[in-house]
């Protein structure tokens, strides 16, 4: 055997199929086993092969459990229980064994072999190598080699992608199968169930979509991988790949509400003085929430900023909106005051706006108008608007200090027309 192309063949397994070399190697040793079983074993034997990669050698030994006569049935109790009908099961925690002479060996003859052996502990006794094989045992020895290299990258499959739930992934439609939509992740395919879709989001194949790992179940067939575009946290997760200050921990998204196609609503919070959370996720010219906006095909997303002040923290998360008071009332509620002319805007359509609201702060949330408060907001604008206006008058000022500058070279002239009278009037004296 060339031992070269054997452990390159080996390693070409383990980097193909993505399960660890000591796994393939193993699976091997398995299949060997199992084609010296069939060639030279006997029915019940448990066979142990040992592979060294490096020359190629293997080296095989029966297995047996080392037992006393407390753990196996005595030739009457055994009697009783073929009486009985009763299943008696070869192996059992706790449980009481049938002796078989292949699988199991008595204490003190296993001591002659090993002394220092106790009971419940298995003993190796080395078998004689062979190297020729039948047929049937090589396709043995193939068939295992296969089982075992696929269940093999099926825990690793399995391994790989629950370490990755709860993050973000990207991947490519491959087909659809009545509802459900099968997405090609890489290793693997994941679904995206009706449930997790987003409501008027199209999907067609060979499309390329971010989606957000939910689960990873173990099935009899392999890994299942639940994938979500609804889910809120898909849009934290996309936030952090576009803002920098949200992955590195200095802004925090404290809280998300969403409906997903429609609109959502995030409340972020600044760790580091001196960043601004909704400046920093908003981005330059919105560049930062523009990305995740397509991402998730036009969905409209409210950025808001979290305080530990309720009252506070309510008002802000019915932005647009400008509240006038928020009043905080027994039973985990609140009422908003809105002017009337916000009223509708704090309330959404069909009420979206005061629905994420309390979503997002966990408070049940009453909005009602005030005409009280709708004179404050119109004091407020018209203070803004003088403050906007001063400025133009202090432009102004100049011109008007201006003026005498002008009134000098007025008077400047006159005194020169003056003085061209006088010297008309003493021309006319001379004459």
């Amino acid at each position: 055997m060339d031992i070269k192309s054997f452990t390159s063949a080996i390693a070409q397994i383990a980097e193909e199929k993505g399960i660890p070399y000591d796994k393939v190697i193993e699976s091997i040793e398995q299949a060997i086993a199992a084609a010296y079983k069939k060639d030279y074993g006997e029915k019940g034997q448990m066979i142990k092969a040992k592979l060294e990669p490096e020359t190629g050698n293997v080296k095989f030994w029966q297995v047996k459990l080392v037992v006393d006569k407390s753990m196996i049935f005595s030739e009457e109790e055994l009697e009783e229980l073929r009486e009985k009908k009763t299943d008696v099961a070869e192996e059992g925690e706790g449980k009481k064994l049938r002796f078989n002479p292949e699988r199991h060996i008595m204490v003190q003859e296993a001591r002659k072999i090993k002394p220092k052996i106790k009971t419940g502990e298995e003993l190796e006794i080395a078998l004689e190598t062979k190297s020729d094989y039948g047929r049937i045992a090589a396709q043995t020895a193939k068939q295992v080699i296969l089982q075992k290299i696929r269940e093999a990258e099926k825990e690793a499959v399995l391994s790989e992608y629950q370490s990755k739930e709860g993050e973000i992934i990207s991947g490519i439609i491959q087909r659809m199968e009545g509802r459900n939509i099968f997405f090609d992740i890489g290793k693997t395919f994941g679904i995206l169930t009706r449930e997790e879709q987003v409501p008027g989001e199209f999907y067609r194949p060979g499309q390329r979509l971010k989606v957000y790992i939910l689960k990873v179940e173990k099935t009899p067939k392999g890994p299942v991988i639940f994938l979500s575009r609804a889910y809120p946290k898909l849009i934290s997760k996309l936030f952090e790949l576009e803002v920098p200050e949200i992955s590195s921990g200095q802004v925090q998204i404290k809280s998300i509400a969403r409906e997903a196609g429609s609109r959502s609503k995030i409340a972020v919070v600044s760790n580091t003085e001196g960043i601004d959370p909704i400046g920093s996720a908003v981005g330059q010219r919105g560049t930062r929430v523009m990305a995740v906006i397509n991402e998730l095909g036009g969905e409209k997303i409210d950025i808001i900023e979290y305080s530990d002040d309720p009252a506070k923290y309510i008002a802000n998360s019915l932005s647009p909106a400008k509240v006038f008071e928020v009043k905080i009332m027994p039973k985990n509620k609140a009422l908003a005051i809105v002017p009337e002319d916000q009223l509708s805007l704090a309330i959404g359509k069909e009420g979206q706006n005061v629905r994420l609201a309390a979503k997002l702060t966990g408070w049940k949330i009453d909005v009602r108008a005030s005409e009280a408060g709708a004179e404050e907001v119109k004091e407020e604008k018209e203070e803004e608007l003088e403050k906007e206006a001063k400025p133009e008058k202090k432009e102004k000022k100049p011109a008007r200090n201006a003026s005498p500058a002008s009134n000098a070279s007025r008077s400047d002239a006159g005194r020169h027309s003056d003085a061209g009278g006088e010297k008309k009037e003493e021309k006319k004296n001379k004459k």
